[in-house]
């Protein structure tokens, strides 16, 4: 968006598809160079196959970026569909919700065909059939109206509406360093080591409750301040297969394939880091979802690691976030199938979207915001929520198979590591789909983007 000389605020991607499109002997338009703003132009207009409705997409993806804050190419998309994900980001009504949804389809055969119809949608119908005149002027005309609901819309939301662009969604942060030697190491001595109990209950392939065995695991406690304590669970070193094999339901290739790593012991945080934890080290909060017991979210790969470093430095220990093979060896705690609990999870024992069973599960309950850690049963190790409600930063960068993945347990960096470059999610969320939790499910995010379903949880260095 731009002002032009007159004063006139323009849309400097409107007209792009029309400006590149070339029209063959048969009458069909085609493109042979890709001409747009990335994060507004639709995926057949980046791959030169430009259609009319991909103008539409530009200005759709503007008025979600009004309304949210956040900029387009940061915005979440759903890894199955494309579809965009942002109605979490902002209150919105479900009118107008629905046409930006249509505007920014990820297909262009369900997108609005042109800008006339989008304004049509906006407007109630005129009284009387337009005329060609009247359907060209509102392709400029259409801007404004679409303007003005936008900002009918911010205006209605309320102040925690218009707060939620300035907090931690999509904001780009200052990249921090690794943590270096200069922390004094403290390692952890079995005398300070505490036992606690739990149920750790397993499930049938309908996700009811088919057994309940006792469990129980070594911590220690970590002392933050101001009252705000950490709890780290020692988690057993071993041998274990990463990955998810062909037959599973729902899997995707870069599961695969399978491998044994060799995991040494660490400590791993009972729970995702809690807001408290976050404000009590950090001295901020960027939360969506307040409470202090639940857990921090908005928060890139690059604030994790700046807490990890702070938090290191608070205690004399060294914190960090756990490799993809750590965090997916304390998911399973020894588990082969799907889930932790079983073949299946429901929302009894998951905060996810229960909308959308797996296997032969029921739908459950869609939350549709984070719960208190520790709501669930634990894994056999005594981890807890390591399927949904935040989705969790590891420190590796993505790479899309295992086939020279490490066999030590150590993170898989890539050499030409950059702000852009995309880190390792895990767990699922609150806001995800059941299949998505799943233990061997990764998924991404460039290191500086952040969102109210994206959180994390620390492991410790030293192991005595």
């Amino acid at each position: 968006m731009r002002r032009r000389q007159d004063g006139k605020i323009v849309l400097i991607d409107f007209g792009a598809v029309k400006e590149s499109m070339t029209v063959n002997a048969q009458g069909q338009t085609s493109a042979t160079v890709a001409i747009g703003t990335p994060g507004y132009m639709p995926s057949e207009q980046a791959d030169g196959q430009p259609k009319l409705c991909s103008d539409v997409h530009a200005v759709g993806m503007l008025g979600i970026y009004a309304l949210t804050g956040i900029q387009p190419h940061q915005i979440s998309k759903n890894p199955t569909d494309g579809e965009v994900i942002w109605r979490n980001q902002t209150k919105v009504s479900d009118r107008l919700a629905d046409i930006l949804n249509k505007m920014v389809s990820y297909h262009f055969r369900d997108r609005y065909p042109t800008a006339a119809e989008v304004l049509q949608a906006l407007t109630p119908p005129p009284p009387s059939t337009p005329s060609r005149r009247r359907v060209i002027q509102t392709v400029g005309l259409m801007g404004a109206g679409f303007g003005l609901a936008i900002i009918k819309e911010r205006l209605l939301s309320g102040s925690k509406d218009n707060s939620l662009p300035t907090q931690s969604t999509g904001k780009t942060t200052k990249s921090p360093t690794t943590p270096t030697s200069s922390v004094t190491q403290s390692p952890v001595s079995q005398n300070r080591l505490q036992t606690f109990k739990f149920d750790v209950v397993t499930v049938d392939a309908k996700g009811k409750p088919a057994q309940t065995s006792k469990g129980e695991a070594k911590y220690f406690v970590e002392n933050l301040g101001n009252g705000v304590t950490l709890e780290m669970v020692k988690i057993p070193g071993g041998t274990f297969t990463m990955g998810s094999p062909v037959e599973e339901a729902e899997r995707r290739d870069d599961e695969g394939p399978q491998h044994q790593v060799t995991i040494p012991g660490f400590f791993m945080g009972k729970y995702e880091v809690t807001q408290a934890q976050y404000q009590t080290i950090t001295g901020k909060n960027p939360s969506y979802f307040q409470g202090e017991t639940r857990p921090v979210e908005q928060v890139s790969w690059n604030d994790a690691v700046e807490f990890c470093q702070k938090l290191s430095q608070n205690t004399g220990r060294t914190y960090r976030l756990p490799s993809e093979a750590e965090w997916e060896y304390a998911c399973r705690a020894g588990t082969k199938t799907p889930f932790y609990f079983g073949e299946t999870i429901t929302t009894d024992l998951v905060n996810y979207n229960g909308n959308y069973p797996y296997s032969s599960a029921s739908k459950g309950e869609y939350r549709n915001e984070t719960t208190t850690v520790g709501r669930f049963p634990p894994n056999s190790f005594g981890l807890y929520d390591m399927h949904g409600n935040t989705w969790e930063w590891c420190i590796d960068t993505y790479h899309n198979n295992y086939y020279e993945a490490p066999k030590d347990g150590s993170a898989w960096l890539s050499s030409n590591d950059n702000d852009y470059r995309y880190r390792l999610l895990r767990g699922g969320s609150w806001h995800e789909l059941v299949r998505f939790c799943r233990s061997a499910f990764r998924s991404t995010n460039v290191r500086v983007d952040s969102f109210t379903d994206v959180g994390f949880r620390v492991v410790a260095v030293a192991v005595a």
